[in-house]
């Protein structure tokens, strides 16, 4: 069987970058399930659908013409034909997802969608790097590496700001701060990633810089295949 690695964790802890560069780094497919979340949100606000309709909200998740692409070294996300890979990481897109992500409705179709995506990845390319807010504990649960990412919420705000803003200034940071925490709480309330399950490796990357997480991260990958093999 194809090893498939689960990464979770809140926002700003590291996790799409990180889950990118270990899959390139071991020649695995990349699947980002927080992306179909904000495809299906970017959708709706474009075709005037209610957030708050979750029957409506559902009936789009369920008819999305989403097409993501799996490659860590190129990733994109589709909708109906059309690059968004830009658009549905916009503030207006972050600061009404947790809209879509709360809808349990929702959360049952791409669910579903995920854990065929990840068998199919993983059979293509020999492995998968799936990350998302319950990869490890809902969506992946049996996933042969299974790992929380975190960080504290000072250093996940001063990352996030300087992806949107550029810096993380005093300014910046105040700015990201309702996109970070409060998304965090809201999905909270149907999704558990502040604390590793049982079995689930936790890396605090706080203190650590991109490479340094990445190869923590990499290190846990690699004692965990050895392990299972042995």
């Amino acid at each position: 069987m194809a090893p498939v690695v689960a990464i979770d964790g809140p926002s700003g802890s590291g996790k799409s970058s990180v889950s990118r560069a270990v899959a390139a780094h071991l020649g695995y497919g990349y699947l980002d399930t927080g992306a179909m979340y904000r495809a299906v949100t970017l959708w709706c606000l474009r075709e005037g659908i209610d957030l708050t309709d979750a029957a409506a909200v559902v009936a789009a998740a369920e008819n999305l013409p989403l097409g993501l692409g799996v490659d860590p070294q190129e990733p994109s996300v589709e909708l109906d034909g059309a690059d968004v890979a830009e658009a549905i990481r916009t503030s207006e897109v972050s600061g009404a997802v947790s809209a879509v992500a709360t809808n349990l409705g929702v959360r049952a179709i791409l669910q579903e969608q995920q854990r065929e995506l990840i068998d199919l990845i993983a059979d293509d390319f020999g492995g998968v790097v799936a990350e998302g807010r319950d990869i490890t504990t809902v969506v992946a649960p049996d996933a042969d590496v299974r790992i929380l990412l975190t960080a504290s919420q000072e250093a996940r705000l001063a990352r996030r700001s300087t992806q949107l803003h550029g810096t993380s200034d005093t300014t910046s940071v105040a700015a990201t701060h309702d996109e970070v925490v409060r998304r965090d709480r809201d999905d909270s309330t149907v999704s558990e990633f502040t604390q590793a399950a049982h079995g689930v490796s936790l890396l605090d990357t706080s203190e650590l810089d991109f490479d340094a997480s990445v190869a923590a991260a990499l290190a846990i990958v690699t004692a965990t295949l050895a392990d299972a093999s042995e």
